[in-house]
């Protein structure tokens, strides 16, 4: 039991806690609103793009381990949006919120103490609720990274917290 409380909060720190690399609060913080869509010209992403995807693959994977009846999306269609900005404050703001509260469902998935994290999760015979979490915490990291790169190269990093 101590080992799975163990387990469970390393994985819930994995995705929430700012220790080897800069949390998804971070990344976004203090953004100016004219910088979301912005691709620079070294990197073929703004952060739009890459926040917008995070919103989409997390959500993806969190269906993947509650549906039994989950069907994957088209790739790369379903998993990137069309344009690289949002289409203004408030569809920025609920992406943003929604990664939140996704990445929230995730964590509280993993702290159901009355689920086995070795389980397989009801869409698939061989991937459990531990890979998953891992995958969502791999690949938000992955793409936060990327959110700190095209903000280093607009001069937006690092975010003005005053």
């Amino acid at each position: 039991m101590i080992r799975s409380a163990a387990l469970r909060e390393h994985v819930r720190a994995l995705l929430t806690a700012r220790q080897a690399h800069a949390t998804f609060e971070d990344a976004v913080a203090n953004l100016d609103p004219s910088a979301r869509g912005v691709r620079p010209e070294d990197l073929p992403y703004s952060v739009w793009e890459l926040v917008e995807h995070l919103r989409r693959a997390q959500r993806d994977i969190l269906d993947y381990c509650r549906d039994p009846d989950y069907e994957a999306g088209d790739w790369p269609d379903d998993y990137w949006p069309a344009a690289p900005a949002p289409s203004g404050d408030t569809t920025w703001a609920d992406s943003v919120g929604q990664v939140q509260q996704d990445r929230d469902a995730m964590v509280a998935l993993v702290m159901d103490e009355g689920r086995d994290l070795y389980d397989t999760v009801p869409s698939h015979d061989e991937h459990t609720y531990l890979r998953q979490a891992l995958l969502v915490a791999d690949h938000n990291a992955y793409h936060i990274g990327q959110i700190v790169a095209v903000r280093r190269s607009l001069g937006a990093w690092p975010p003005d917290n005053t």
